[in-house]
């Protein structure tokens, strides 16, 4: 069978990224791939759990300097893809094609680069500019998690000899036959703790929703960088008891079982997976309309969509579902379980299949 690898920056972390690579590596192992994961850095204990088919590798146990060390890590990819004879490469982040695309010079190997944020995104990284203009000209593939970021690879590249591939981010979740409740008085936010997610955006927007509100609750699962700020800006508001606080943890279940809501509060995103999960639990959403994803998933029927970075039109959207009679939550509910039956694994690995 084929040897498929990924190479991914650190698969000891707990973020999206993670999350969907190893729920597509798993469903290859399923399907008896040969499948191996490559890390740039960490140990071999994944913080998702993988498939004990699926061989685990770090190019280097400890933080290493990439500037100093770019010869080397392209040295070792190289070795290791040529050793192990890989068919395919995937590479998870456009950022990481600076090394993958020599890596694989004058090698016959499937090159996929799989973007996981948007066109428009670079993190203040010029490298990552660098490694999508190498994507473009030497990898087979390019995936995108949405139709809208393909659209923005085009309209910001000029001759791209890759093929644009648009496929979703399949929902880890199916059938669990959950139905949430306007009871849990509950509204939860679950991602790394930091600038891109937006928490700052959304305690702005509680602290508005506390003054009309006295019995909700918003609770924040994750951790990050920006985790004393955001405690100091719930104390600040004076709403610190009505903000909980939840460190990382792979035990999500039981925070999308006893919310009522979700709100995804996101500068920017590629296909949020918070998103697909807690659809998956019928949870409706509240979220910024920011590039990209949200778009393709939350409408009025099962949620509602703001403009990005409004803080009032958050609040008044937080204020309005709360406030939903329970036909019109259940109504809610039932249309986002409909919603994420579009996003099954089934659908979306057939579309992987047709380019590995």
């Amino acid at each position: 069978m084929k040897k498929i690898c990924f190479l991914i920056g650190n698969l000891n972390n707990s973020g999206g990224t993670e999350r969907v690579t190893t729920l597509i590596a798993n469903e290859l192992a399923k399907m008896n791939y040969n499948i191996f994961i490559i890390s740039f850095k960490g140990d071999k204990e994944p913080f998702f759990e993988l498939d004990d088919s699926i061989k685990i590798y770090s190019l280097y146990s400890d933080s290493i300097s990439f500037k100093t060390n770019f010869f080397g890590v392209i040295w070792k990819l190289r070795s290791f893809i040529k050793n192990n004879k890989v068919d395919t490469l995937i590479v998870v982040d456009s950022i990481s094609c600076i090394f993958s695309v020599p890596a694989l010079y004058r090698l016959k190997i499937n090159h996929i680069c799989w973007e996981h944020f948007n066109f428009n995104i670079n993190l203040g990284v010029r490298s990552r500019d660098l490694g999508r203009k190498l994507a473009a000209r030497y990898c087979d593939y390019i995936i995108t998690l949405t139709q809208r970021d393909k659209e923005l690879w085009e309209q910001g590249l000029k001759n791209i000899q890759a093929k644009l591939v648009p496929i979703a981010n399949p929902t880890p979740y199916e059938n669990t036959n959950h139905i949430p409740s306007l009871e849990y008085k509950t509204v939860l936010a679950m991602g790394r703790l930091t600038y891109q997610k937006g928490f700052d955006l959304l305690i702005d927007a509680w602290a508005v929703v506390c003054k009309t509100n006295l019995d909700w609750t918003l609770r924040i699962v994750g951790s990050g960088e920006d985790e004393e700020n955001l405690k100091q800006q719930a104390k600040n508001f004076s709403i610190e008891d009505r903000v909980n606080f939840v460190p990382a943890t792979k035990n999500v279940e039981t925070h999308y079982t006893t919310s009522s809501f979700y709100c995804l509060s996101s500068r920017f995103e590629g296909l949020p997976m918070v998103l697909l999960e807690a659809q998956a639990f019928g949870l409706p959403i509240v979220a910024f309309d920011c590039d990209t994803g949200p778009s393709e998933l939350v409408n009025s029927k099962n949620g509602m969509l703001v403009e990005k970075e409004n803080i009032q039109q958050l609040s008044t959207a937080l204020i309005a579902l709360m406030n939903n009679s329970k036909l019109q939550y259940l109504k809610k509910v039932n249309n986002t379980v409909s919603t994420n039956k579009n996003f099954t694994v089934k659908n979306q690995i057939g579309l992987w299949l047709d380019i590995l």
